[in-house]
């Protein structure tokens, strides 16, 4: 397989390995997860045409560039930080994790220790009691901006001018901190409330050499090295001249877009979430992209519409969460009959089941490339091009 780290011992290295969950492939050389990953996509997608070798990382270590904990007490009443155990609503006590981001690692570490000196206590959702539920941090890896995101059930924050001095004293490299306000009983980590402690509210950061606006709400890949090599084949497959239209169906805060506009005539970009479409037009407006347009709307009825009003489009780009597109989706996109669709997927299994749909109505796999974009997890990336027979 290609791309193979300097070390790639097995996964006992980590002491939670057998707690958390969370890398379901760490007892695994890396060079044997990247060929179990190989054969599942085979597996799956080889009815379609050749998988190609997959991409993987020269060092498949501290690639997260978003870290979530969330906080709790143990029985004896002692304040913890973590992940919630596979599976449960366990939280396992993690210090320091081989995926993470270490800057955003200590800055966990250092928010647990303030909570004990502040006399400030996690969130108990039985009771209804205490203050902070979870700490969201995301760094830009080119360029070094830091977000800190502190989760609580109401906006009251105890000691707030206090604790911030001293969480910024010890970590002058945050350059922004937020409190989300979610008091609902959910699994969302994050509340529709936001409220800007310190610096603009946002970070940026620079992917495939355009640079992005990223919220705390907002969408953006995790592992931004290969990011660059997932995205590089999406524009390879695409093989745009500067003539196009293109619509990036789910296009989040316009990456795939706006990498795109460089080399179409003009970009569309679709997007349900408010926050994020918001986030895409600065982009485009941060990046000169004039040649490209962001809508919030449903993707699908907006195609239908398009193809009913005569509209049409050279290319798509779509990347659906892991559920894949629904049916809605994938009849709109026959519709509007695009030349060539450029399908990115986080779920070989799903992404499967829609290329059954699309090859059904005119459809052809040009090509299949798996990228290892979460090393450790069971998780692949796949791209593939479809072209109109």
């Amino acid at each position: 397989m290609q791309t193979q780290p300097k070390k790639a011992g097995r996964g006992n290295g980590c002491p939670l390995y057998k707690k958390c969950g969370g890398c379901q492939l760490q007892n695994m050389t890396y060079a044997e997860q990247l060929s179990f990953k190989q054969a599942k996509c085979i597996r799956h997608l080889k009815r379609f045409g050749h998988v190609e070798e997959i991409l993987g990382m020269a060092e498949p270590f501290r690639y997260r560039n978003k870290v979530q904990a969330a906080f709790g007490t143990t029985r004896g009443g002692k304040i913890i930080s973590g992940v919630y155990q596979s599976s449960s609503h366990n939280i396992v006590c993690v210090d320091n994790c081989m995926l993470e981001d270490e800057t955003a690692d200590r800055i966990i570490v250092t928010i647990r220790a303030l909570l004990q000196k502040h006399r400030l206590r996690p969130f108990d959702e039985d009771r209804g009691t205490g203050f902070l539920r979870h700490v969201l941090v995301r760094r830009g890896f080119q360029t070094n901006e830091v977000m800190v995101v502190l989760v609580t059930p109401t906006a009251l924050f105890p000691g707030k001018k206090e604790f911030l001095k001293d969480l910024l004293t010890l970590h002058p490299e945050i350059t922004t901190v937020i409190q989300s306000v979610n008091g609902a009983k959910t699994s969302l980590v994050l509340g529709r409330q936001e409220l800007v402690l310190f610096g603009k509210g946002y970070i940026e950061d620079i992917l495939c050499g355009r640079r992005f606006r990223i919220s705390a709400r907002s969408f953006y890949q995790i592992n931004p090295v290969q990011t660059e090599v997932l995205y590089g084949k999406a524009m390879e497959f695409a093989a745009l001249t500067g003539k196009e239209t293109v619509l990036d169906a789910y296009c989040g805060i316009g990456t795939i877009g706006l990498v795109a506009a460089e080399r179409a005539g003009q970009v569309v970009g679709v997007e349900l979430n408010a926050d994020a479409v918001r986030d895409a037009k600065i982009n485009a407006k941060l990046n000169n992209a004039g040649n490209a347009r962001f809508y919030c709307a449903d993707a699908g009825r907006f195609m239908t519409e398009a193809a009913q009003a005569g509209e049409r489009a050279d290319v798509v780009f779509m990347d659906p969460p892991r559920a894949g597109s629904d049916l809605p989706f994938l009849r709109a996109l026959v519709t509007l009959a695009p030349k060539k669709i450029v399908y990115i997927s986080c779920n070989v299994e799903t992404q499967a089941r829609d290329l059954g749909f699309l090859c059904k109505h005119g459809y052809r796999v040009g090509r299949i490339q798996p990228v290892d974009m979460f090393p450790h997890t069971g998780h692949v990336e796949t791209v593939c091009l479809l072209t109109h027979s």
